[in-house]
């Protein structure tokens, strides 16, 4: 157990890459420290000085011991194994990248122009005069008689009963209601305070409304009804017939021969120069940069949890038993060794490894393609304007103007005048006279006896006038204007509708076809081989050199500090506290004997009291 601690708080401390290495070497180291530390303990030599007394019994064992009494000097110091730390340099090997330069061959394409002469098929539009037989139409006027109806009105007068209405004037009596203030007279009684202890008699102003009749005069306008004769005047339409000669255009056709002239488009070939662009390649060194990365240690610290602990020594009291003679032993106090374990936490310096990307200026090659003009001869297919004359017929239609004569029936307006009865209304002033009561506001003065000083509560009584509204009715006359319908006859004039027919000539247009020939041009396409150049991009390969940067691992021995923890042996007196134990039966004189037991069976029991893993008691029980 102790060995597998230390191992782990050792593998704990050390964090670096050379671990495994370090972990092998202590797995055989530590065993052995451990069996060093065991095997010089001082029990074995405490527990030896009285080991050749137990073949002689108790007796022997105190003289060999030198008596109960003397245990304490005979002890003397006692070696003790204590933890300690120790810094070591540790040789360690690692890896470490440097930058190392290299070439690399790479095979770039470079496309190189050449002119090739290629033969290509090109159709070619010739024109060609052919004539063909063309239909047209023409139109020929053909006068024809037609016979056409038409409708005329013709007037008549008639008598007609006509009803009309007349306003007359009726009187009517009426009664209206209409409502009249009358003043009416009331007492009444009024509670007011007096003061004591004296009375003072203050005259007090108040108003009286006092109903007074007045006569007013309105002036009202009626309507006056009267009969009047009236001439009125009205128009009646008279028919009278009126004979009229018109004059109309009529187009009368002719056919004429005219010469035309018209624009050919003739097709010719001309060659014309053409200017083109062509792109020359050429190679152009740039100057760039390419990113690249690299590997940078970088220091730091973390934080490690160090399993430890040190070794504690505890008191532990043991039955003494009994020896050979059967007489009881006293107990005794052994020491018992316990490992504490402890747990820390440190800060351990630590390298990792960053990736940092950088820009390294580089140069490589580029193809560009510039700009050339050239010029070829290309051949045009262009048309020139020629001017040619034909013959044609044309049918012209000239104006000519005829005269007819026809009939008209107008109406003309006679104006005759009668005499007509009209009722008309004229306008009356008339007056009335009617009463109007009205309260006119009237101030009086009265005298109150006002008492001061002391409430007292008095009665008088005073009269109140008011008004009092009373309906009364008036009878007036009202003249009302009654519609009555009257008859009469009137003279109308009237229009029938009649039939009647005349005669009248149209000129028709007849189509008729006709023939002629036409010359036309067609363009006939012809094949034809001719020559052009073109360009053609060879690819040349072409071998370049590059220079790159690659890291190249290799091994470094480096001296590493590291921790490591030994068992040191310190002189200890043997009186000193925690090593009371370390006697073992030095504190019990004959106890050791009788703890170790005369070689007989109770020596069993001792030993089994500290579980056969006492260091005092391994000799004597083996």
């Amino acid at each position: 157990m102790f060995e597998n601690n230390l191992l782990d708080s050792f593998v704990d401390l050390v964090s670096y890459p050379e671990v495994f290495v370090i972990r092998k070497v202590l797995s055989c180291l530590l065993p052995a420290v451990a069996v060093v530390a065991l095997c010089t303990s001082t029990w074995a030599k405490d527990c030896g000085a009285c080991g050749g007394g137990c073949a002689g019994g108790c007796e022997g064992a105190v003289s060999s011991c030198g008596g109960c009494g003397d245990a304490g000097a005979a002890c003397g110091t006692k070696t003790v194994y204590q933890k300690q730390y120790v810094t070591e340099m540790k040789t360690v090997t690692c890896t470490e990248y440097t930058n190392e330069t290299r070439e690399r061959t790479y095979t770039v394409n470079k496309r190189v122009p050449r002119t090739e002469e290629k033969t290509r098929t090109v159709t070619v539009q010739v024109p060609e005069t052919r004539t063909k037989t063309v239909n047209y139409t023409v139109n020929k006027n053909v006068t024809e008689t037609k016979t056409a109806e038409y409708t005329v009105q013709v007037p008549y007068t008639e008598e007609v009963e006509q009803t009309y209405t007349v306003m007359t004037p009726v009187k009517e009596e009426k009664t209206a209601t209409y409502t009249v203030m009358v003043p009416k007279q009331e007492e009444k009684t009024a509670t007011y305070t007096v003061m004591v202890p004296y009375t003072e008699e203050v005259e007090q102003t108040y108003t009286v409304m006092t109903p007074v009749k007045e006569e007013k005069t309105s002036t009202y306008t009626v309507k006056v009804p009267y009969t009047e004769e009236v001439e009125q005047t009205y128009t009646v339409m008279t028919p009278v017939k009126e004979e009229k000669t018109a004059t109309y255009t009529v187009m009368v056709p002719y056919t004429e021969e005219k010469v035309s002239t018209y624009t050919v488009k003739v097709p010719y070939t001309e060659q014309v120069e053409q200017k083109y662009t062509v792109n020359v390649p050429y190679t152009e060194e740039v100057q760039s940069t390419r990113k690249v990365q690299k590997r940078v240690a970088v220091q730091g610290t973390k934080t490690v949890q160090v399993r430890g602990g040190h070794w504690a020594t505890e008191q532990v009291e043991v039955p003494g038993g009994t020896d050979a003679c059967g007489c009881p032993c006293p107990p005794k106090v052994c020491c018992k060794r316990v490992w504490v374990p402890t747990c820390e936490t440190k800060e351990v310096p630590v390298t990792s490894y960053q990736c940092i990307t950088e820009e390294v200026p580089c140069t490589h090659t580029v193809t560009k393609c510039r700009q050339e003009e050239r010029t070829r001869m290309v051949n045009v297919s262009k048309c020139r304007d020629e001017e040619r004359t034909r013959t044609h017929t044309v049918t012209k239609c000239r104006p000519e103007e005829r005269t007819r004569t026809y009939t008209v029936t107008k109406c003309v307006p006679e104006t005759k005048t009668r005499k007509v009865s009209v009722t008309k209304h004229k306008d009356e002033e008339r007056t009335r006279t009617y009463t109007v009561t009205k309260c006119v506001p009237e101030t009086k003065t009265r005298k109150v006896s006002v008492t001061k000083c002391k409430a007292e509560e008095r009665t008088r009584t005073y009269t109140v006038t008011t008004c009092v509204p009373e309906e009364r009715t008036r009878t007036y006359t009202v003249t009302k204007c009654v519609p009555e319908t009257k008859t009469r006859k009137v003279s109308v004039t009237k229009c029938k509708t009649e039939t009647r027919t005349r005669e009248y000539q149209v000129t028709k247009c007849v189509p008729e076809t006709m023939t002629k020939e036409v010359s036309y041009t067609v363009m006939v396409p012809q094949q034809k081989e001719e020559k052009y150049s073109v360009t053609v991009y060879d690819c040349v390969p072409e071998t370049k050199t590059a220079t790159y940067t690659v890291r190249v691992p290799h091994q470094v021995t480096k001296e590493v500090p590291v921790k490591k923890c030994v068992m040191v042996a310190v002189e200890v007196p043997c009186g000193a506290a925690g090593s009371a134990g370390a006697c073992g039966g030095a504190a019990g004189g004959c106890g050791e004997a009788s703890a170790c037991g005369s070689c007989g069976d109770s020596s069993a029991a001792a030993c089994d009291s500290c579980g056969g893993r006492r260091r005092g008691c391994r000799r004597c029980c083996k």
